[in-house]
């Protein structure tokens, strides 16, 4: 029973980790690139957030102001990739170093504690099925905007920028201005899990974000594979993405429940991100090496004609 009592907390957790998730996804499948800033943004928004429901201001605004926060740090990290020329991982790295500090003096120190019985938040962990249809309202109505967004010439011309850039420059499209606004939507995402995350969870920490995108990428294969037999649909896709988050907690959840040594979690969440990750590879490496050998055929013979060889109309 004490398991089955867990799950809405672990379901609460799963959709701000799958809020997360589809900020991961923006980058790592719409954009094609490894974006390592979201191990600083879910803390800066979470760092941000805190602080100014602390300071009196009202906790909506401190929501918009904390994913506002996270636009930011994806702006450097476009800035570092696209006009500085460094290789999109390492500009991600960067400015998760910076954003360290950042985070450090935004809150004065390590940890600050939001509890929801001294400051008005929004959700929190004593009331999980509240903050369970709370954060559905959230992902469906991030859903539905990212769904509308990418439908519009801009949304278009970003997801053209991911999937072929060389062809979206000779198109005439500015590929490295969508880089950046992928970038800085996708850390406004995160940012506002971030912001989500010490609401529920009563506190903000520096090391919040730590591993972020092992969690981010597990719940984006996950919510791969489980909607894989559903249509094509770029809404369907992200909705799968929060249910990988979902998911990802639950088995968390059972992990906890079985005994086993939770401080081994991450990198059983690594691994199963190394293979699923190596599973297209290995399936196309085992389909060539079935594939039949085509038969070499002989060169075409041009058909003769019967006064030398000349072809008569």
């Amino acid at each position: 029973m004490s398991f089955l009592n867990a799950l809405p907390g672990a379901i609460s957790l799963g959709l701000i980790w799958g809020l997360l998730a589809i900020g991961v996804y923006i980058t790592y499948k719409v954009l094609d690139i490894a974006d390592l800033t979201v191990d600083g943004s879910v803390c800066t928004g979470g760092a941000v957030c805190a602080m100014l429901v602390i300071s009196g201001v009202n906790v909506w605004l401190a929501v918009l102001i904390a994913v506002l926060a996270g636009a930011v740090a994806g702006l450097l990290t476009g800035v570092f990739h696209t006009l500085m020329g460094i290789p999109a991982i390492l500009a991600g790295i960067l400015t998760q170093l910076i954003l360290w500090s950042v985070n450090l003096k935004i809150m004065g120190q390590a940890n600050r504690s939001l509890s929801s019985r001294t400051y008005g938040v929004i959700i929190t962990q004593l009331e999980a099925g509240w903050a369970i249809l709370i954060l559905f309202a959230f992902a469906a109505a991030l859903i539905g905007l990212l769904y509308w967004f990418f439908g519009t010439e801009t949304g278009s011309s970003i997801r053209a920028t991911g999937n072929n850039p060389a062809m979206s420059r000779a198109q005439g499209i500015n590929v490295s201005l969508n880089k950046v606004i992928g970038l800085m939507i996708s850390n406004a995402i995160v940012a506002l899990a971030g912001a989500l995350l010490v609401q529920y969870q009563g506190f903000a920490d520096i090391n919040m974000g730590r591993g972020a995108i092992v969690i981010g990428l597990a719940a984006v294969i996950i919510g791969e594979a489980v909607v894989s037999f559903l249509p094509r649909n770029f809404a369907i896709r992200l909705a799968g993405v929060a249910v990988g988050g979902i998911i990802y907690y639950i088995v968390y959840q059972f992990v906890v429940w079985l005994g086993l040594d939770t401080e081994l979690l991450k990198m059983l969440s690594a691994l199963v991100v190394a293979v699923f990750l190596a599973i297209p590879y290995w399936k196309n490496k085992l389909i060539r090496k079935r594939a039949p050998k085509a038969a070499s055929a002989p060169p075409p013979v041009p058909p003769e004609s019967k006064e030398g060889g000349e072809l008569h109309e």
